[in-house]
């Protein structure tokens, strides 16, 4: 009976740890200058670039780059999705976001009926879980974010490299990341200071 316990034991050690694990050691980091195709739910195409630690978007690394990681069932994702799309046509010459679902395993046309019709979100959002989880995954290493992530979880770059951003909970300015639902008035603040920045 003890050696069956043993075995057990044993077992539920090696499968119940080691999907996890797995996952993480096989994770393949993006090389410099390394680009990664992107389509959006509406079919439209983009490339991002390794750059600076950090992504910028092909022919376009000037433009400050804000990746949210979403998704579609979150209610704060809906609540700022207008708000989003608002400031991203404000500002097109000089601002893209890119939404990216995480967390589930929906269709491209669920995506497009239930998000981005249904809360206004006219951005560039794309479904691919397999570029989104690796992207994902980058992500949180280029910032040592040593959390699990809860969503929205957004990051900003300028020429590849990661910004300085106000806390969502203690509105203290001096982190890598927005997590949790955002206000417009502060994130607009952090932005002109990235645009002014060299």
């Amino acid at each position: 009976m003890k050696n069956l316990v043993v075995l057990i034991i044993a077992l539920f050690a090696f499968f119940g740890c080691g999907e996890e694990e797995n996952s993480r050691a096989t994770f393949k980091e993006f090389s410099p200058n390394e680009e990664i195709a992107l389509k959006d739910v509406s079919g439209k195409e983009l490339t991002l670039v390794r750059k600076n630690g950090g992504f910028a978007i092909k022919n376009d690394e000037n433009k400050v780059l804000m990746i949210d990681i979403f998704g579609t069932f979150c209610p704060p994702c809906q609540k700022e999705a207008p708000e989003l799309t608002k400031y991203q046509v404000e500002n097109k010459d000089k601002f893209t976001l890119i939404g990216l679902t995480h967390f589930e395993n929906v269709t491209d046309e669920y995506v497009l009926n239930e998000f981005l019709q249904k809360f206004h979100a006219y951005y560039f959002i794309t479904n691919n879980q397999k570029i989104n989880d690796r992207l994902v995954e980058q992500i949180v290493r280029d910032i040592e974010y040593k959390h699990e992530i809860s969503l929205p979880f957004k990051v900003v770059l300028k020429n590849g490299e990661y910004q300085i951003l106000t806390d969502v909970d203690s509105g203290k300015y001096g982190v890598k990341y927005y997590l949790g639902g955002i206000k417009v008035t502060k994130m607009k603040e952090d932005l002109a200071k990235i645009y002014e920045t060299k």
